[in-house]
């Protein structure tokens, strides 16, 4: 009886402490998540305001040169007057053009006084303006041509006022090329919202035009659609923007050719970033090799306004967030700091890497001389703030120092990356192919949705054969080649064909819509420029007997079948679910 008694005292006693926890938790639940929000959206607003704080002294940089432009002119013309000449006439008085607002900001930035009248009644006294150094200072190449900081290739939609800007310098490559891979693996991790609030520049630096054109034209092909919309941006530089190489003080006991290829490195950063400058909230420096999780944008942003918000008014605010452990990958910074990194690249880029520019960039904003590397370590944290998951993953081995082989993978990133999409549900076929595969990734294993096809060297006149059990009606095809850790081992110049399984009349239709082989296949598509082919088939062909494959020219890489989606056209709801893509992993190696 005790016993029961105790319990239900118990029972009670438990009650009437959760009852108010619950009830205060229902009360206070809706406004700490409403705080929440206003804390994020405050932060957001600030960083705004920073960023045109940036864009208006960017204009009031203008208005004081040509101001001082001005000045010197009507200074000039007084100071050629002799006393046996007439009075010069006074400069014309511009300033009655401009609105009320920048006529007082005109004369703040020229110290010139008005003392009635619609002219002036007093020039410049003798006293110049003292002034300051700049890009010249630092790079006096640049003085030989004017127009040595004028983009020597453009192509933008003039997208701007962005919350993330995306900066991805590139350069031609004597082995492979991840670019396109790059971008497509950035596009295709973002949502619609996340696209519109993005701005993707691919800076090509490269003083050949010709290489210029060429990859500018596999972007504006390959991504047309994104290039139209304002998405990305391409740039690059004129020649005469770069120095003469060979004269480089040789630094760091480097090589020539390791002094010019990182002393380069900084000069385009520095030329990407001025231009990024003043087109978003925030800059986020990435390469050419990467790969990168959904929803990156949103990951970013959302950590950077936390941080901005978290910062107490005594306390420094962060300069950069880093969003991977590797190099100068997926640094974020606030655009309207930009420019002193700018400035420091130009100052230092005959001197260190620009990753080492960086850390002494912070360490002398912070680190104290009369403090040990540990009280450095903790200021610096604080200025350099990590994100706890690594965004970003670099898959490329082949530097563009040549020679260099990288081939470092950022272990924060996580221990597996997308290998292969499987489909388990393809239409019953005898798979085969004269391509030779590598170890166990055997083509009927990839069919089945087991693992990837990986094929050595191509050769013209390769096949890859799918021919089905019994004539079948397919709807749509999908291959993908290529994947994150071999995004160059791609079809190229390779079509899709079919044989259909009845003859089909003279006057089909289907005769002018595709093109035929020797042998009697209609030709329905081919991959493109990365590595995909896909397509809807005209019903009207009918049953299939066969799908395949047709390699047309050497490759310098091997083949890897990352996807393979044959749809049939009688597929029901629960069917086309069952063979959706289902992503497969392997561990990083």
């Amino acid at each position: 009886m005790f016993k029961i008694r105790q319990r239900n005292c118990m029972l009670i006693a438990t009650v009437l402490i959760l009852v108010p926890c619950i009830v205060i938790l229902m009360v206070l639940g809706p406004e700490l998540s409403t705080e929440t929000s206003l804390t994020q959206r405050l932060a957001e607003c600030h960083m705004r305001l920073q960023y045109l704080e940036s864009m208006y002294r960017a204009r009031q940089e203008d208005v004081s040169l040509l101001s001082q432009y001005l000045g010197q002119l009507q200074y000039n013309n007084g100071s050629n007057v002799t006393n046996v000449s007439p009075p010069p006439q006074p400069v014309p008085n511009l300033l009655d053009a401009l609105s009320p607002e920048a006529r007082q900001l005109l004369r703040n930035a020229s110290h010139v006084s008005r003392s009635g009248g619609s002219g002036f009644t007093r020039g410049y006294v003798s006293a110049q303006n003292i002034r300051l150094p700049n890009a010249y200072h630092f790079l006096p190449h640049l003085l030989d041509d004017a127009g040595s900081l004028r983009p020597a290739y453009f192509q933008s939609k003039g997208r701007s006022d962005v919350s993330i800007v995306l900066g991805v310098p590139t350069v031609r490559r004597d082995k492979q090329s991840y670019l396109l891979a790059t971008l497509h693996n950035l596009i295709e991790n973002m949502n619609d919202e996340e696209q519109n609030e993005t701005l993707i520049i691919v800076y090509i630096g490269e003083t050949d035009f010709d290489a210029v054109q060429l990859i500018a034209k596999q972007i504006e092909t390959s991504f047309e659609t994104h290039v139209e919309s304002g998405l990305i941006d391409i740039i690059a530089p004129a020649p005469s923007y770069y120095p003469n190489f060979e004269r480089l003080r040789i630094t760091l006991n480097d090589s020539l050719e390791r002094v010019k290829w990182r002393s380069k490195q900084n000069l385009d950063f520095a030329y990407l970033m001025a231009y990024a400058h003043s087109k978003g909230t925030f800059y986020v420096q990435l390469e050419d090799d990467i790969l990168t999780k959904r929803q990156f944008i949103t990951t970013m942003k959302k950590f950077a306004l936390i941080k901005s918000a978290l910062t107490k008014p005594d306390q420094p605010a962060w300069f950069v967030l880093d969003f991977c452990q590797l190099g100068f990958i997926g640094k974020m910074f606030k655009s309207a700091e930009l420019p002193y990194l700018i400035t420091y690249f130009q100052m230092f880029y005959n001197d260190k890497p620009v990753d080492w520019l960086l850390t002494y960039f912070i360490e002398s904003k912070v680190c104290r001389t009369d403090k040990d590397q540990k009280h450095c370590n903790l200021e610096k944290a604080r200025y350099w703030q990590h994100f706890r998951k690594s965004l970003f993953q670099h898959i490329g081995t082949s530097s563009s120092l040549k020679g260099k082989v990288q081939k470092l993978k950022d272990k924060q990133f996580g221990s597996k990356v997308p290998s292969y999409y499987a489909h388990t549900h393809n239409p019953p076929a005898l798979v085969k192919s004269n391509i030779a595969p590598y170890k166990n990734y055997l083509l009927k294993r990839a069919y089945r949705g087991e693992t990837y096809f990986w094929g050595l060297l191509p050769q013209p006149g390769d096949l890859v054969q799918f021919i089905f059990e019994q004539p079948t009606l397919l709807r749509r095809y999908l291959f993908r080649s290529g994947n994150s850790e071999h995004p160059s081992d791609r079809f190229y110049n390779t079509t899709v064909e079919l044989l259909p399984a009845d003859s089909l009349s003279e006057n089909s239709s289907v005769w002018s819509t595709y093109n035929t082989t020797t042998d009697g296949y209609l030709v329905v598509g081919a991959f493109d420029g990365l590595g995909v082919a896909e397509g809807l088939l005209d019903p009207k062909i009918g049953a299939i007997k066969e799908i395949r494959l047709h390699v047309h020219s050497d490759s310098e890489n091997w083949a890897l079948l990352s996807e393979i989606e044959l749809q049939q056209m009688d597929n029901n709801a629960s069917h086309l679910e069952a063979n959706a893509a289902k992503p497969r992993y392997i561990a990083v190696s």
